[in-house]
């Protein structure tokens, strides 16, 4: 996760400069733009931390090394659902939480609501009916 890494961090800085000579040029007058351009620095300062904890847990991967072979990546990547509905039902949540910034403020409480049972029943899926452990 070195290059991850690396990416990460290097933007925080660029960020930072970025939003301070936005701040300059609008003459501190514009406060959406320079703070979007600082939160977007931590967030990048964020995922660059996050990245470089756990690099340091995980090791070397195949992508970081220059001698790896194409073998040396192949096996399971982790588990994935081909079949699970919840991930459609989540981002239909989604979309109504954000039809409901932009129409009305109660439709949010719709989403919300759908999303909380999008949430339970994509963990949960694994824990009853034909696939439970």
């Amino acid at each position: 996760m070195r290059i991850e890494t690396k990416l990460f961090v290097y933007m925080t800085p660029f960020f930072l400069l970025v939003g301070t000579v936005y701040g300059f040029l609008v003459e501190w007058s514009e406060p959406v733009g320079f703070l979007a351009l600082y939160l977007t620095a931590g967030l990048s300062g964020m995922i660059g931390f996050y990245l470089a904890f756990t690099g340091k847990r995980v090791g070397l991967r195949p992508e970081d090394r220059l001698d790896a072979e194409i073998h040396e990546g192949s096996g399971e990547q982790g588990q994935f659902s081909p079949w699970s509905w919840w991930p459609l039902v989540l981002g239909l949540a989604a979309a109504t939480g954000f039809l409901g910034i932009a129409i009305g403020f109660w439709i949010m409480y719709i989403g919300m609501g759908l999303a909380v049972i999008a949430l339970v029943g994509w963990v949960f899926e694994y824990s009853r009916g034909y696939h439970a452990h």
